[in-house]
């Protein structure tokens, strides 16, 4: 059984090595994520060099997503890197404080603060464990009583209650990290803390001014971390390639128990508008220390499995963690197996959707067609991968193999749900192009003699947007 849905593991400490990235790929990587709130520019670009490396020796090919660190809304650091805060005190976060804070009061590192609370306001540090009461705002301080104490250190997150926080989701820091991340051509890019279309439409006009050079245009994925990303979630879906289900931060501002409900609609949304999904957070975060999961976390991924997500992702788990390897593999078995209790009918509401482009309306062709005869593959020849993606967007058994001559597309295939990239050479023949396609499906044992297997393409070939044709085939 192919795996459908996809695994994103975020590389650091314990998952950079040459060694340990060819391992994680061969047990089921499909993505890395690179995050750039860590590291130095030639950290990233070396780290992205020895991903291509470990990939070419696993023989199979990732895709590469550079994560934007965002605005930085957090306190600053604390004299003795601590303090223990109790309920019922006064604690002061001051903008204006350049010295170390202390169980009194602390500076910020987002120092409009002031501007954006007021009394009543409810401030969450440190992932929603502390918990501020805003009492009032004087000059450039937050006078606030402490609700929820607990341990607070250097530079922990800052969320409001509700949201409303006005920093703007590209720093300077940002803008120079999208020229790095176009430099070793990331294949995706992650927008930390968007709130609106407008967020994401101005990432990609720099990501495209940046990649200029190299011709290299990335999908957009937004990290829905906001309540105003909530609220604009369409136009954010329309003006990206995808989305990630940001739990961590998003629960703090929203609420725990939002959160499910808010997974699911999400990813059916972004499935309706041919967007992809990943979902993250803590899937597995007691594998940082633990050589096994939780059973919560098996189910938690096996959910998010069977919502449709088109990737889960680990962050801490591969990135620091004592069992990255074991994480992954876990991780890949669980999948499997709550694949095969999906759900495999087509959706119910397939044949009400119209199509107004002859590509896409082959595409729903074939899933068809394939569903009803029992096919053993889907082939799609593709330039850009926008065929294969359409045909992800639907439940279905039958795996489907994206086939191109472009790197770039083979790897932004790497994450669409239900879809194997598989790099081959163009043939200006159509039936050359055919004929090697089933070639590779019966080398790698998809398909055997008496086999049917759908494949849609283009005629004439080579040309994006280009596919018209769909034709059923019996392996002879």
């Amino acid at each position: 059984m192919i795996r459908a849905t996809k695994i994103v593991a975020t590389l650091g400490p314990a998952s950079s090595s040459p060694e340990k990235l060819e391992q994680l790929i061969r047990a089921g990587v499909d993505v890395v994520r690179m995050n750039f709130s860590h590291g130095s520019v030639q950290d990233h670009v070396d780290r992205a060099a020895r991903v291509r490396e470990a990939a070419a020796r696993a023989g199979k090919e990732v895709a590469i997503m550079a994560d934007l660190q965002g605005p930085k809304i957090r306190v600053g650091s604390f004299e003795g890197g601590k303090v223990e805060l109790q309920p019922g005190q006064r604690f002061v976060l001051d903008a204006a404080r350049s010295q170390a804070g202390d169980a009194q009061a602390v500076g910020l590192d987002y120092k409009d603060l002031p501007r954006d609370v007021r009394p009543g306001d409810t401030l969450l540090l440190n992932d929603g464990l502390i918990r501020l009461t805003v009492d009032e705002v004087r000059g450039e301080q937050v006078r606030t009583t402490v609700a929820v104490g607990g341990e607070l250190s250097d530079h922990k997150g800052i969320n409001k209650a509700g949201g409303g926080l006005t920093a703007p989701a590209l720093t300077p820091k940002d803008m120079a990290d999208i020229r790095t991340a176009m430099s070793l051509q990331a294949d995706y890019l992650a927008v930390s803390f968007p709130k609106s279309a407008t967020d994401m439409e101005m990432a990609r006009q720099l990501a495209h001014v940046a990649g200029e050079p190299s011709r290299h245009k990335p999908a957009l994925i937004a990290k829905i971390e906001r309540t105003e990303a909530v609220a604009a979630l369409e136009s954010i879906l329309k003006a990206s390639d995808g989305i990630m289900v940001a739990r961590g931060d998003l629960a703090v501002e929203v609420g725990n128990a939002a959160v499910p409900a808010l997974q699911k609609r999400m990813i059916r949304l972004a499935r309706d508008l041919d967007r992809v999904v990943i979902t993250a957070t803590q899937m597995m975060e007691s594998m940082i220390v633990n050589p096994v999961p939780t059973r919560a976390e098996v189910s938690d991924v096996a959910n998010a499995v069977l919502d449709g997500t088109d990737a889960v992702m680990l962050s801490a788990e591969t990135a620091v963690g004592k069992y990255p390897l074991e994480t992954v593999e876990q991780v890949a078995a669980i999948v499997l197996e709550a694949e095969r209790a999906e759900d495999a009918r087509l959706r119910e509401d397939f044949m009400q959707r119209h199509f107004g482009r002859i590509d896409q309306s082959i595409a729903m062709g074939a899933l068809f067609t394939a569903h009803h005869l029992g096919c053993k593959a889907i082939v799609a020849q593709t330039e850009s991968g926008s065929t294969a993606l359409w045909m992800s967007r639907h439940s279905i058994r039958v795996p489907i193999f994206g086939m191109t001559h472009k790197h770039h597309s083979e790897r932004r295939m790497a994450l669409y749900r239900n879809v194997t990239p598989v790099l081959m050479p163009t043939h200006n023949e159509r039936d050359i192009a055919l004929a090697e396609a089933e070639q590779v499906l019966v080398a790698r044992g998809v398909l055997r003699p008496g086999d049917t297997y759908a494949i849609t393409c283009g005629e004439p070939m080579g040309y994006p947007g280009g596919t018209n044709m769909l034709k059923v085939c019996r392996v002879g």
